[in-house]
């Protein structure tokens, strides 16, 4: 189920975190306490079935109580095209799995993590982009959560 907030969002427990993208998703998972985000191999997919049954193996995997996605707004709030899609994969994904999933803005987590990942060849860069950004709004999710 996809929640208009955060407030009903469990606050313990595993929690994995999505930075889709049409062919790369990265992904990233919390502990139980959610003192450490740790990134995973980036989803590499042809279509978005090949995604949501990835992520699938991976809640069964990992049993979170919950899934974070990252949502890519426009500088003034507003949907893009990337938004409305992420919007249909989470949707989607919704209806494969009963556990709760929230959004957070990701603005800026590619640049952040870019700066996270420093001077690497271009081929180290795109295999880690993807998940290093997952993992930095996976944390960016722990903090509002601690904040409420």
């Amino acid at each position: 189920m996809i929640l208009c907030d955060c407030k009903d969002f469990p606050r313990i427990g595993r929690i994995i975190g999505l930075d889709w993208g049409l062919r790369r998703c990265g992904v990233a998972v919390a502990d139980e306490n959610r003192g450490f985000v740790f990134t995973r191999p980036q989803l590499n997919v042809k279509s978005q079935d090949e995604l949501i049954k990835n992520v699938l193996t991976i809640i069964a995997e990992d049993r979170p109580v919950g899934l974070v996605i990252g949502l890519p707004l426009h500088a003034d709030g507003s949907d893009s095209d990337t938004t409305k899609l992420v919007r249909e994969f989470a949707d989607l994904l919704s209806k494969q799995t009963d556990l709760p999933i929230i959004f957070v803005e990701e603005n800026l987590t590619s640049a952040a993590a870019q700066e996270e990942i420093g001077r690497k060849s271009i081929t180290k860069i795109k295999q880690e982009l993807d998940s290093v950004s997952a993992k930095i709004i996976l944390e960016n999710a722990i903090a509002l959560l601690k904040r409420l």
